[in-house]
């Protein structure tokens, strides 16, 4: 059991470094409430998934090829830019109107699991992190064991999404003008940052 305790904390810890998911997390949060934000942040979960699987069945160097990469820095650069700069263009809107603002749990669920998807640094992240403990606990765990770790990794994924659901949820219930447009200000800066640095590293990726 505490052994099994250690890689839940791992996999919390893992979560928790601010990133594109969190940012988002903050705002669709204080926005749209506890649910919204869970949702976005159970699609990253479930991106983080298939990485989990394909590291798991051992086809997760083709994930890590040139072109492959090159296209995610692309395509997550798009998704992030354009999610940075739609949070950014509501700001015209007034607290009560964005927050009475259509967003469908699909959506919310599609954003996170597209954000995580199209990220390469969760390629590189599983790779290293997940990567490296298989290899260590293929050395003395049978099979039950290594899916029953993972799990424990995947558990505390799911409850840091909890936690910054309900965070991010509590500015909602302030519904404050002020505090809603900062959190989506920062939110927008930290997705359009995140965004030019995948385009960057899509342009190295391509040209050097």
């Amino acid at each position: 059991m505490s052994v099994l305790l250690s890689y839940v904390i791992l996999g919390i810890s893992l979560s928790a470094p601010i990133g594109p998911i969190n940012a988002a997390q903050l705002d669709r949060g204080a926005r749209h409430g506890f649910l919204h934000a869970w949702i976005l942040g159970l699609g990253a979960m479930f991106a983080d998934l298939v990485y989990m699987l394909f590291i798991y069945f051992g086809v997760a160097h083709f994930l890590d090829t040139p072109l492959l990469r090159s296209f995610l820095w692309s395509f997550g650069s798009f998704i992030l830019l354009y999610t940075g700069v739609e949070t950014l263009s509501k700001l015209k809107q007034s607290t009560k109107s964005y927050s009475l603002t259509e967003v469908s749990i699909k959506k919310s669920f599609i954003s996170g699991f597209l954000m995580a998807l199209s990220n390469p640094l969760n390629i590189l992240f599983w790779l290293g992190i997940y990567g490296s403990i298989l290899a260590t606990t293929a050395k003395h765990a049978d099979t039950p064991h290594l899916l029953l770790y993972s799990l424990g990794i995947f558990i505390g994924i799911l409850i840091w999404d909890v936690i910054m659901a309900w965070m991010a949820s509590r500015f909602h219930k302030f519904k404050n003008e002020v505090v809603l447009r900062s959190i989506s200000i920062l939110s927008g800066i930290c997705l359009i940052g995140f965004g030019v640095y995948f385009g960057v590293e899509a342009i190295r990726s391509v040209f050097f």
